[in-house]
This record gives structure tokens, sequence and C-alpha cells, in this order.
């Protein structure tokens, strides 16, 4: 089984704890093992709304434009592409609601990675998540053991840079390796996150942490500079991106190239980081706010 349904809600986690242990019993000893987070305006097993119909499944069974299958993109559909933990929680209500629910959820998806801990203790588990599914993975690290999450890749995380930097002093934070994928495409939906959750007094992480951490890469994925560097590491990405797209992380064609690669370990994230800072510093690049708000889509449509 490539993918395995996890669910959690206000009671807890609800899985077939003997498909993961046949899953873990099969898999590669080098294979990853991958739990993909959702973000805003999903709700498991709501017809319309299941993330298992939508970006969580192999072949999604819905008409949004979104829909693209995470597991098959990230190499789950293959006999040794590792294995995907399809993480669902209920991301319906309103922004603040949701916000303030993601806690929770990250105490559920500590748990999984607890459990897989105990039926394989030499795996680690890898986290993606998006928008407010990246804040339910660093709300995991501090109730995770040290050394248990590898890497987590965030795209366009809706989380402010005070627990993120709180999550990231951890020693679970301090162990892992963190991808905060970004691009200026997001820049309006950073700034509703900013202004409606914290009236302007907090900056997100789109920006980046305050101070440096040697664990924590940015990744500006509609920089001249950041495309430039992916180039030179054998990663083309290809499309035209609208100027404001909250998705673009993994609907830009080429990026979920790049995802797999790291969490397959064929790219280490310091060789990443690395090239990112050279091609910066002789490009000279800046990352500039957007000029406008034309085509926004605002929160509430489905992440």
């Amino acid at each position: 089984m490539a993918v395995i349904k996890v669910n959690a809600d206000s009671e807890g986690l609800h899985l077939d704890e003997a498909a993961l242990r046949a899953a873990l019993d099969r898999l590669a000893p080098r294979a990853p093992v991958v739990a993909m987070v959702h973000g805003f305006r999903f709700q498991p097993d709501l017809p319309g709304q299941c993330p298992h119909e939508h970006i969580l499944a192999l072949h999604p069974e819905h008409p949004d434009r979104k829909a693209i299958s995470w597991p098959r993109h990230l190499g789950f559909g293959r006999p040794d592409g590792g294995l995907g933990l399809a993480f669902g929680w209920h991301s319906r209500g309103t922004l603040w609601a949701v916000h303030a629910r993601a806690p929770q959820a990250g105490r559920a998806l500590a748990e999984l990675v607890a459990l897989v801990r105990r039926i394989a203790p030499e795996r680690q588990v890898d986290v993606i998540g998006h928008s407010l599914g990246a804040r339910v993975a660093l709300a995991a690290l501090p109730q995770i053991e040290p050394g248990a999450v590898g890497l987590a890749i965030l795209l366009s995380a809706a989380e402010f840079r005070g627990p993120a930097e709180a999550a990231m002093a951890t020693e679970a934070g301090r162990a892992a390796q963190v991808l905060n994928v970004t691009t200026q495409a997001n820049r309006m939906f950073d700034f509703l996150l900013e202004a409606l959750l914290s009236g302007g007094t907090h900056a997100s992480v789109s920006s980046g942490l305050s101070k440096p951490h040697p664990g924590w890469t940015d990744l500006r994925a509609d920089d001249p500079a950041a495309v430039a560097a992916l180039r030179s590491l054998g990663f083309r990405l290809g499309g035209t991106q609208a100027q404001i797209c909250h998705w673009s992380p993994f609907l830009r064609p080429g990026l979920f190239r790049l995802y797999r690669a790291l969490l397959e370990r064929r790219l280490p994230l310091p060789l990443l980081r690395t090239a990112l800072t050279a091609t910066r510093l002789e490009t000279g690049s800046r990352f500039l706010p957007p000029a406008g708000g034309a085509g926004l889509s605002l929160p509430g449509e489905t992440a």
C-alpha cells in the first residue's frame, strides 16, 4: 500500500494501524515515510470537501483545478516510492477558528509520528504541509522526540514567526531540517493573515525567521535568483504563474520533482541552501512585495 489514510479530530487519531504496520514492514530501508498535511477548507469524509478525494488522493475525483495528487507527484504510486501518510483534519470554518484548531491537529500529527517510531524505531517521518497544514506541522515539533522528524517542507505557510521560532528552538526543531517555500504570488495572503489574525502586529514566516537558524532554509520559488539556482541543480520550473496564487508552491510544474528529490535524500537540503545563497549574491536579487491585488482569491476557497 503506497498511501495510508489518516484522520484527526477532537477525539484523536484514526487510522488502520494493522495496514500501517504491514506497509512499514514492506518498506525498503531507505524509502521515505512522509506525512502530507492539507490546508484550509477541508473536512475528512464530507462529500465534496474530503481531502482524501482531493490533493491527498492518488487519483483525485474532484473537478477543482487544484486537485492534483500529492501522493502521485511525490512518487508514492510506485512500488518502491516510499510510504505516504495522508493526514486529514477538520479545517473548515472561519479562518480564526481553523487557525485556533490547528495545534490540536498538530498534537495528533505528533501522535502519528510516535506511532510510526514505535512500529519502526529506525524510521524518520518527514512532513509536507500547505498553508494552515504547515502550522499543523510546526505545532507538532515540540511534542516529538528529537530526530523523529527529518525534513519538513512548508508550502505558503500560514504561520507567524513567533510560533515558528519557538518550534525550531525545541529539541526536535533543532534536529530537523525545514524548507520554507514562499512566493511573491502569496504575499496578499500573507498580508491578510497578518492583518486579520494579529492586527498587523506579527510577521508571518513568509519573510523567514527573525534570525538565521541552521536547520531553516527559505526558498522564494518565484524569485528569478531562486529559479536560476534550481536550474543550476537540474530542476527546471515550468508554467507561467498568476500574480496572486496561494497554491503556486504545489501547482507550478517542476516543484514536486524538487520536493521528491529532497524527501528521497537525492538532494541534500544544505546543498540547495548553498546554491540559493550563491545565486542570490551573484545576481543581487531582491524579493519585492506584490504590486497589487488583481486576481485575488480570498481565504475561504478550497486550498
